[in-house]
């Protein structure tokens, strides 16, 4: 049951995360997703069902200024869920122009853990206030976890990464400052239950160790269209392996359109 609780969030992490700062430049333009938007996937440990994670968009007042509100769920389903149930709720205010956060808000229930935070951004100052731990220094352009996800898909409009180029790419999780690297592998198609699409596939760089045999025991593909959304996330533990899909989507701004 830690695996499943791990690999829960990690594949949050990852889907919402794979962003940076210093590489990449976002433009004004916004064509890859839309308010409305509904993204849901299906954890997979071997043939069973073990969990869920559901990511939205709408548009919403913050203190009077109008902002991108994404919600990010991840939660236990089935067995797992009555073994060790998880809840956990991530939520970004989000810039629309800039899609830089001004507010982030991290509400955990893992068991009897509970965590509860927000986040405000200040960007004229470079700082972040935590309810939990007060005021910190961070750096210029920092991303909270789920306003990375919807950056990365406006940056791939832009520009592909070269094969094997790393990117690297900074957010604040969990009260800290948390770099992260992913490399670019190039692309394939991928076999879903929806359906074969174009994708690109992504590697965050993982370390050796414990959990983890090789640098490379994480995958990510990335529908290679107008959307650049997560398709699937793999996960190679030590012991066994998971996998996270996409298996519902609405509101999308752009046609998926499977490969014949």
């Amino acid at each position: 049951m830690k695996r499943i609780k791990y690999f829960l969030i990690l594949s949050l992490l990852i889907i919402s995360t794979a962003h940076t700062n210093r590489n990449y430049k976002l433009g004004p333009a916004n064509t890859a997703f839309q308010p409305g938007e509904t993204l849901k996937y299906v954890l997979f440990y071997g043939l069973l069902n073990a969990g869920e994670a559901v990511m939205s968009v709408e548009e919403k007042d913050l203190d009077g200024e109008k902002t991108l509100h994404a919600v990010a769920m991840a939660y236990t389903t089935g067995l797992a869920d009555k073994l060790f149930k998880i809840f956990d709720i991530y939520e970004s205010y989000m810039d629309p122009v800039t899609g830089l956060p001004h507010k982030a808000v991290r509400n955990i229930s893992e068991g009897r853990y509970k965590f509860y935070d927000e986040v405000l951004y200040d960007r004229e100052r470079n700082v972040v206030h935590s309810q939990r731990k007060g005021e910190q220094e961070v750096p210029e352009g920092i991303e909270d976890m789920v306003s990375g996800f919807y950056n990365l898909r406006r940056i791939l409009t832009e520009r592909k990464p070269e094969i094997n180029e790393i990117i690297e790419f900074t957010t604040y999780f969990s009260d800290e400052v948390y770099p992260l690297k992913i490399r670019y592998r190039g692309k394939e198609v991928i076999r879903t239950r929806m359906g074969r699409f174009n994708a690109l596939v992504f590697a965050p760089v993982t370390e050796p160790g414990r959990l983890f045999k090789t640098e490379e025991d994480i995958l990510l593909w990335v529908s290679d269209d107008g959307n650049f959304l997560p398709l699937r996330i793999r996960v190679n533990f030590i012991l066994g392996s998971m996998k996270c899909d996409l298996v519902e989507y609405s509101g999308l701004r752009n046609p998926l359109k499977p490969v014949r």
